[in-house]
């Protein structure tokens, strides 16, 4: 079993530090009284402040201050805000496919399927011919068809008279 990180005394008592930090990222009248400090490792304290920001009840700020081995100088390693124990959170996250219901997933079915029964009634789907009907021809590729034009625009007269 890991053993527990003892309280550095010195960045215990460094609470001025710790609030100049956050004070850095936040005003002045958001950051409330010293909620505590508890040890992260070795020489690694974090300091707690109450958030007073609206809609982030139960949010704390936070500093995280280290120092070197015989060190009397706290450095500040990072300052953020983070929900404490009784912060209202969004629920967690939980895929589609796990959270929809069987009545849900069967309305969805019934309505792709109608959607695709419609377009069957219309007629989408089978320009071509692939229903067993021969396919009406498109009334461009009838007018290109009867005035001889290719792909490129030129009348076959064109390509007539070029070879003469």
């Amino acid at each position: 079993m890991a053993r527990r990180p003892k309280l550095d005394a010195m960045l215990a008592a460094a609470v001025d530090a710790a609030r100049a930090a956050v004070l850095e990222i936040a005003p002045a009248e958001a950051v409330g009284a010293h909620a505590g400090a508890f040890a992260d490792g070795d020489r690694l304290v974090t300091h707690r402040f109450t958030a007073n920001v609206a809609g982030y009840a139960g949010w704390e700020w936070y500093a995280t201050l280290s120092r070197i081995p015989r060190g009397k100088e706290a450095s500040v390693c990072e300052v953020g805000l983070l929900p404490g124990p009784g912060a209202l959170l969004a629920p967690e996250w939980v895929p589609w496919a796990d959270r929809v219901k069987p009545e849900e997933l069967a309305e969805q079915q019934a309505a792709e399927q109608a959607a695709l029964q419609a377009e069957h009634d219309a007629g989408y789907g089978h320009e071509n011919g692939h229903d067993g009907d021969p396919a009406e021809p498109d009334p461009a590729e009838q007018v290109i068809t009867e005035q001889g034009i290719t792909q490129q625009g030129i009348t076959e007269q064109d390509l007539a008279e070029a070879d003469a």
